[in-house]
């Protein structure tokens, strides 16, 4: 089976084996499972969203952790003036992102290359700072949350309801990128990333594009941030730290620059690989940075590192390729 054939199905029999982890927990008695899963799909979710910028449009956005801390903070920060509607915390969560995204993305639009990393990695850093000095809200310490949001017909009370919340999410999201990619907008915005003279040639606004696509993901990863914080009852400060956008970057590298499942698989590998490392030794991390080295090295993109499991020689370095129209990736 070639690769091509095989990401074809990857999309359906992910999401399927993804809805039997539950079932599975239940039938074993392993709770964990469910609780470590929904960890995973919060994070591919983030993953996702950052891979909007990253694998479309060719920015690579260093402080992508900062709308993680947003969506986790709308929720602690209501919940601590006793405000536990979440519906009120979803619209304080996504407008709270959309005014942040809006900002500095309009500030770090005008640079390009290191420029663009280092700001995004600038603005990052002046929140977590801030957090950490904001003592009524727990500082360093973070917020404890000791009630979930309540949607009315559902409630994110615990590990099961957060992980069906997130994998249905994360599916809507996964169908809207795979539009998104052949879409007008996407094809646009890629060749931002390939030829961006031409795009403005064409009469297109490489600014407004590449905008409009950083506050979609600032928003759907605010959104991950506010799964997150149902999920653990706690907003901190380390959601924010640099190294958690670097770490959405190495799932997105693993997975496939670029594709629409790609991110998911990256950050499954990424997480269940740092948990099985973690059981083995305290040094997990002197074992863990080789091996993504390796990963990083053996393929550039679309599961290269995986190629020989496949008859197929590696793909074009780009990050991004000519596809026929509807092809899932």
């Amino acid at each position: 089976m070639t690769l091509n054939k095989w990401t074809r199905f990857s999309l359906p029999v992910l999401f399927i084996l993804l809805a039997a982890i539950p079932f599975v927990a239940q039938a074993t008695d392993e709770p964990f499972y469910v609780t470590f899963f929904a960890r995973v799909l919060v994070y591919a979710l983030a993953a996702c969203a950052l891979n909007i910028v990253l694998g479309f449009a060719g920015l690579v956005s260093f402080g992508h952790a900062m709308f993680i801390g947003l969506g986790a903070y709308a929720v602690g920060i209501l919940g601590d003036y006793g405000i536990s509607n979440g519906w009120i915390q979803l619209a304080a969560c996504i407008g709270v992102c959309v005014v942040v995204a809006v900002m500095v993305g309009s500030v770090c639009l005008r640079t390009s290359g290191i420029g663009f990393i280092m700001i995004t990695l600038a603005f990052s850093q002046m929140l977590y700072f801030l957090m950490v000095s904001l003592t009524p809200f727990g500082g360093d310490d973070g917020l404890n949350i000791y009630e979930s949001s309540d949607f009315g017909l559902f409630t994110l009370s615990g590990s099961t309801e957060v992980y069906w919340a997130t994998w249905a999410l994360l599916l809507a999201l996964a169908l809207f990128l795979n539009r998104l990619r052949t879409s007008p907008f996407g094809m646009v915005l890629r060749a931002t990333h390939i030829n961006p003279r031409r795009v403005n040639a064409f009469g297109y606004s490489v600014f407004r594009v590449q905008l409009s696509a950083y506050v979609l993901s600032g928003v759907i990863t605010g959104l991950a941030g506010f799964l997150l914080a149902n999920l653990t009852a706690f907003a901190v400060p380390s959601y924010i730290a640099w190294h958690v956008s670097g770490e959405l970057i190495v799932m997105i590298v693993i997975g496939g620059i670029g594709l629409v499942t790609g991110p998911i698989f990256g950050a499954i590998i990424f997480l269940l690989l740092e948990e099985v490392l973690k059981g083995w030794t305290e040094h997990w991390m002197l074992i863990m940075g080789p091996i993504i080295v390796l990963i990083a090295l053996a393929g550039r993109n679309q599961f290269a590192w995986l190629k020989v499991f496949f008859n197929r020689p590696s793909s074009a370095p780009a990050a991004i390729e000519a596809q026929p129209a509807g092809e899932t990736r």
